[in-house]
Order: structure tokens, then C-alpha cells, then sequence
């Protein structure tokens, strides 16, 4: 088994796929008055779909004027999952968005709950049903622009085939080992997520990787494995 000693530097990673696919333009609000909105329904919108069906999703509540978190707190769910059938689970997504929404609005608005410091933020997310760590974390790094790192299955697989960390390391492991090696910074944060979304898409597939055009092949320590 690989030693995370052996594995490329974080930095070294970031420069390499910075330099392959440039900067990815995160998060991909289609609303310049609503962004924190679409990023927190968003957040809870993508789970367990393709961000392709979030986008269509987010089509009806901007028909419906339910990208504005007033509104939507009090309309009738079988609407909001009316609206937001393209993203799957739309019964349990439209209670939670709409349990989100209320939230947000009777504690003092969205504004107030994104101004907080990351610990008490990310406590009072997490306190939420339907919000978990990846959840909790997107919402704090894309809609409040606090530098946490949101750890996903594509993060996990590629740090892992990298020999950097272990299969079943935890959500918590993961994080604290890229917060640990890269610049504390929101920026960074944000693009470097953004960038292993994109190379676990086009290269680093969960099926037949390809591996010879990535451009961590040389760093990456699956194909030695394999070898």
C-alpha cells in the first residue's frame, strides 16, 4: 500500500491541473441577485444528481419566484417538488429546501447565518435535517466564501489513487489532510475542488481511468500499482 509520503504534493497537484483546465468558475450560479440562494439550495439539490438536473430544477423555482427564501418558505411543497422533479428525490429534496428556507428566514435571514464564523456556522448547518458535511461545507465555502474544504466522492478517489490517503479514510481525515497542505484561502479552496470535479469527470473516471492523457499521470501511483 502506498504511503502518503510517497504521494505528489498538494500544491504540486493544484499547479498541475491549474495549468491543464485553468480556472473552473465556481460555483455556477445562473442569478447574480440570488447567488447565496442558489448555492445553498444547490447544495442540497446536487445530492444524488448530476448538476445538468440541478439546473433544470433551478428553471422552476425561478419561474415560480422561489429562489427568493421568503417566498419559498411558505409555498405549498407539492409545488416545490413539482418544480424541482429534474433533480430526483424531489418529495424529500422539497422538504428540505423549504425546511431550509424557513430556517433561514425566521433566524434572521440568509445574510445573517452566512456573516457567522466557520465553527458556529458549520454547527448550526449541521444541526439541519438533510444537511450533512459535504452539504454543510459547499454552502459555507461557496455562498459564504470561508475557506473549508469540501471533500466529495471524486476527491476521495483521486486522493486515494494517488497513494495520498486510504480508501475508507473519514470525511473529517480527508479534510484535515487538504486543509493541512494547501494555503488557508477560500480562493484555493473553491478552485481546487473544482478542478478534481473536473478530473475525476475526464480522466480519473471511476471505470476505465484514463489515465494516459491526465495530467497526474506521472505523479499518480495507481499505474505503478498496477505495474
Amino acid at each position: 500500500m502506498a504511503r502518503a509520503s510517497d504521494a505528489p504534493p498538494l500544491p504540486r497537484v493544484y499547479r498541475l491541473l491549474f495549468k491543464r483546465f485553468g480556472s473552473q468558475h465556481w460555483w455556477p450560479a445562473l442569478s447574480k441577485r440570488y447567488r447565496r440562494e442558489e448555492v445553498c439550495l444547490g447544495a442540497i439539490l446536487t445530492q444524488n444528481t448530476a448538476w445538468t438536473n440541478v439546473e433544470k430544477a433551478f428553471t422552476g423555482l425561478r419561474d415560480a419566484g422561489w429562489l427568493d427564501l421568503r417566498r419559498l418558505a411558505s409555498a405549498p411543497l407539492q409545488d416545490i417538488a413539482r418544480a424541482i422533479r429534474p433533480a430526483g428525490y424531489f418529495n424529500q429534496k422539497a422538504l428540505r429546501i423549504r425546511a431550509f428556507a424557513h430556517y433561514a428566514e425566521s433566524h434572521g435571514g440568509l445574510r445573517r447565518l452566512l456573516t457567522q464564523e466557520i465553527a458556529p456556522l458549520r454547527a448550526e448547518l449541521l444541526a439541519l435535517k438533510g444537511i450533512g458535511p459535504e452539504t454543510a461545507d459547499s454552502m459555507i465555502l461557496y455562498a459564504a466564501d470561508l475557506p473549508v474544504f469540501v471533500v466529495d466522492a471524486y476527491t476521495r478517489r483521486i486522493l486515494a489513487r494517488l497513494g495520498a490517503t486510504a480508501p475508507d479514510a473519514s470525511y473529517a481525515e480527508l479534510q484535515d489532510f487538504c486543509t493541512s497542505r494547501l494555503p488557508r484561502a477560500a480562493a484555493i479552496f473553491n478552485e481546487f475542488h473544482a478542478l478534481l470535479v473536473r478530473l475525476a469527470k475526464e480522466h480519473c473516471t471511476k471505470r476505465r481511468p484514463r489515465c494516459e492523457s491526465c495530467p497526474l499521470t506521472r505523479a499518480c501511483l495507481k499505474r505503478l500499482a498496477a505495474a
